[in-house]
């Protein structure tokens, strides 16, 4: 059995718990960072004959964890390229609109690798910050979609013109056309 590459808490509160609640109830001791994305609540802990906890046994978490709320999918195009750079980033098979980046098991180094991915597929350089305060995949992609605008609007008459003229150019690349 694979192990998850982030520690996963087993719970067996001695009454019935959804990870949910045990995450809830983590947030309001915890800070943000240091709620687990996700929790396995077990209704005892396996042990070895020696009473010792047998980690072996543990059941692997599921790959996306109980987030409550149904799925929704992506409603535009920017939610589409964030919601498949998530899940390409985060190994999931899909990402809804309303899913949270972190609930899903994303952390400031899988968030860096998110940054490059829209860079390279948008040519847009959108700050780390950014993924911190816009959490959901509608919101990131709406905070990009600004970025983007903000970025054609600063664009002279000029720059504007030569980025047209470039777009229309035939490609080169090293065969003639006749």
């Amino acid at each position: 059995m694979k192990r998850p590459d982030r520690p996963v808490p087993h719970a067996s509160p001695g009454r019935s718990a959804a990870p949910a609640g045990v995450r809830a109830a983590l947030g309001a001791r915890l800070p943000a960072y240091l709620v687990p994305n996700s929790v396995v609540v077990l209704d005892a802990l396996p042990l070895t004959p020696n009473g010792k906890l047998d980690r072996r046994a543990l059941p692997a978490p599921d790959r996306r964890p109980d987030l409550g709320g149904g799925y929704v999918a992506p409603r535009t195009d920017a939610e589409e390229l964030v919601a498949e750079v998530w899940a390409e980033v985060l190994g999931l098979d899909r990402v809804g609109a309303l899913d949270d980046f972190f609930d899903l098991g994303g952390h400031s180094l899988l968030a860096t690798r998110v940054l490059a991915r829209i860079r390279a597929a948008a040519d847009l350089v959108v700050p780390l910050r950014t993924l911190f305060v816009h959490r959901t995949a509608e919101a990131f992609a709406l905070a990009v979609e600004e970025l983007l605008l903000a970025e054609i609007e600063a664009l002279t008459d000029e720059d504007a013109g030569r980025l047209l003229a470039a777009e229309s150019a035939p490609q080169r690349n090293g065969t003639t056309t006749a």
